[in-house]
C-alpha cells in the first residue's frame, strides 16, 4: 500500500531489514548457490559505490551518456582478452546469462535465415535459458543426450541432430548441473563443417576457467580461439564477483553482433536502436562490474582462483569419503554435484538448512539422478571443512529419517490434474492438504515438495511451478 505521506530513509531501511530477516545470507559462504562471494568486503564496497554512482545513467541512448559507452568498451574488452578475442572483438554488455543467450540466439536466427522453423541443437544439460529464448524467439529446440558417466555432450549425437533448419549448435563450458566442460572443439568443428553457428555457454565458466587454468587446473579449450566457435557468453556477476545484472556476450565478427541488435524507425517518436532486449536500463550494473574488475585486477582473480581450486578439490574428495554419497562426474570448474545411494538428498538438504547451510537440490532428469549442487567461490576455502562436517552430519540425519513421506498416489494425481481448472486459492488448499504451506514465513522444509516434483514428468513440474510462483506473489 502507498503511504499517505512520505517516509524517512531510516524508516525505510529499518523495514527492509525486517523484510530480509528470513533471507538466505549473502556473505560467508554458507549459501552454495545464487551468491558469489570473494570474502573481500572492500571489493564489494567499491562495486556498490560505483553502482550507485551510475544508477541514474540510462543506457537507452549511448550518445547522451558517453560514460556508459566507455565503461562497456572496457568491460567487454576485458572479457574478450580473457576469452581469446583480440582488440575490438565485438560484444554486448547484458543483464545476465539469459539475456546474453537470447541475443546469441537472435543473432543466429537473423544472420542466417532458413526456410523452415529455425532449430537449435542443445545438450540436455544446457541451461533452460536456451529453451526460454527459443520460446520467445520462435525457435525449436532439439535436445541431445549426454554421456551417462561423464555428463558431457556427445559429439556424434550433436551431428545426428543437425538438419537443414539448424541455425545454432550449443556447448557448455561448463554445464551447470555437474560442472563439466562439453567437448567444445569437437562440437564446434561439427557445426562449422555443416555451415552452422556454434555458441559456447560460458556464463558460469567464462570468467573462471582461464584463471583456474593459470592456477594449475586442466581446462580443455572452449573459447573464441577454438575454430568454429562463433559466440560465447560470460557472466560477470558469477565468478567475476560483480553485482547482479552483469554479463557479456561476444561474437566472432561484427556482422553477428549487428544481427543481435534491434532497431525501429517506424513511428514518429525518438529513434529506437537497442543493443539488448531491454530498452531503458540503469548503468548501475555496468558501473558495478567495471569497478569490481578494476578493484580485483589480475592478481586478485588469480588468488581467488587458487583458493577456489583448492576448495573444490577438497570438497569433492571429502564428499566422496562420506558413506552413501558420491560426486557426479569429474568437475572441471568449481561446481560440485553429489547424489546419495542410501541417503535421500532432498532430506539431506533440509537437514543442512537447519544447520544454517543451503545446498541446492537438483531434480532427476534424462537418466541423471536427483542430487545436490554446490557452487564453490572464493570464500569457500575458509569454511570447506565446516561444510563437509555439515554434509556428513546431515547425511547421517537423513539416513535415520528416511525418505520424505509423500501421500500415496499424489504424483499420479498431480500429473493428470488440470491446473487451469482450479484457482490459486484452491491450489494453496491442495498443497496444505499434503503438508505444504505456501503462505508460511521463514525457510521452509522442501524435501516433500522436491520429492513430489521429482516423481513428475517435466511438463507437469513446469505447470506446478508456474502455479506456485503465481501463488507466492498473490
Amino acid at each position: 500500500m502507498l503511504p499517505e505521506n512520505g517516509r524517512t530513509s531510516e524508516d525505510l531501511l529499518a523495514e527492509i531489514s525486517l523484510l530480509r530477516r528470513h533471507d538466505l545470507q549473502v556473505r560467508g559462504g554458507k549459501v552454495t548457490a545464487y551468491i558469489y562471494d570473494t570474502g573481500r568486503p572492500e571489493v564489494h564496497d567499491a562495486a556498490a559505490r560505483a553502482y550507485f554512482e551510475m544508477l541514474e545513467v540510462n543506457t537507452l541512448d549511448p550518445t547522451a551518456f558517453p560514460s556508459a559507452v566507455a565503461m562497456e568498451r572496457q568491460v567487454v574488452g576485458a572479457v574478450a582478452g580473457l576469452l581469446g578475442g583480440g582488440p575490438g572483438t565485438p560484444g554486448i554488455f547484458t543483464s545476465g546469462g539469459t539475456e546474453s543467450i537470447m541475443l546469441a540466439m537472435k543473432a543466429a536466427r537473423d544472420a542466417r535465415p532458413v526456410a523452415g522453423r529455425p532449430r537449435v541443437v542443445v545438450p540436455v544439460t544446457a541451461h533452460p535459458a536456451f529453451h526460454k529464448a527459443a520460446h520467445y524467439l520462435g525457435l525449436e529446440v532439439a535436445p541431445v543426450p549426454v554421456d551417462p558417466a561423464t555428463f558431457r555432450a556427445v559429439p556424434e549425437a550433436v551431428a545426428e541432430a543437425i538438419t537443414p533448419d539448424t541455425v545454432l549448435v550449443v556447448a557448455s563450458a561448463p554445464s551447470y548441473p555437474q560442472g563439466v566442460v562439453d567437448p567444445v572443439a569437437d562440437i564446434a568443428a561439427i557445426a562449422a563443417g555443416r555451415g552452422v553457428l556454434c555458441h559456447v555457454d560460458a556464463c558460469v565458466g567464462g570468467w573462471l576457467l582461464p584463471w583456474l587454468a593459470e592456477a594449475g587446473a586442466s581446462v580443455p579449450p572452449f573459447d573464441l580461439t577454438v575454430p568454429g566457435v562463433t559466440s560465447i557468453s560470460c557472466d560477470l556477476h558469477k565468478f567475476g564477483y560483480a553485482p547482479k545484472g552483469a554479463s557479456v556476450v561476444l561474437f566472432s565478427d561484427p556482422a553477428l553482433r549487428r544481427a543481435a541488435y534491434f532497431a525501429s524507425a517506424a513511428w514518429p517518436g525518438y529513434t529506437v536502436i537497442n543493443a539488448t532486449v531491454q530498452s531503458s536500463k540503469s548503468a548501475g550494473p555496468l558501473g558495478g562490474a567495471w569497478a569490481t574488475l578494476n578493484a580485483l585486477g589480475r592478481e586478485g582473480y588469480l588468488a581467488l582462483a587458487r583458493d577456489t581450486l583448492t576448495a573444490t578439490r577438497r570438497l569433492a574428495e571429502g564428499i566422496g569419503a562420506i558413506p552413501g554419497l558420491r560426486v557426479l562426474g569429474e568437475p572441471e570448474a568449481s561446481l560440485v554435484a553429489f547424489a546419495g545411494d542410501d541417503v535421500d538428498v532432498f532430506v539431506l538438504s533440509d537437514e543442512a538448512r537447519k544447520l544454517g547451510w543451503f545446498l541446492q537440490p537438483q531434480l532427476s532428469y534424462a537418466g541423471i539422478p536427483a542430487n545436490l549442487h554446490v557452487t564453490v567461490t572464493g570464500v569457500t576455502l575458509a569454511g570447506v571443512e565446516a561444510m563437509l562436517e555439515v554434509i556428513a552430519a546431515s547425511a547421517e540425519a537423513a539416513r535415520a529419517a528416511g525418505p520424505p513421506r509423500v501421500p500415496e498416489g499424489l504424483a499420479e494425481i498431480l500429473a493428470t490434474l488440470d491446473l487451469d481448472a482450479i484457482d490459486d486459492a484452491t491450489f494453496t488448499e491442495l498443497a496444505a492438504s499434503v503438508g505444504i504451506d505456501l503462505g508460511g514465513e521463514g525457510q521452509p522444509e522442501m524435501a516433500v515438495v522436491n520429492a513430489v516434483l521429482d516423481a513428475l514428468p517435466a511438463p507437469a513440474r513446469e505447470a506446478i511451478l508456474t502455479r506456485f510462483l503465481s501463488v507466492i506473489y498473490s
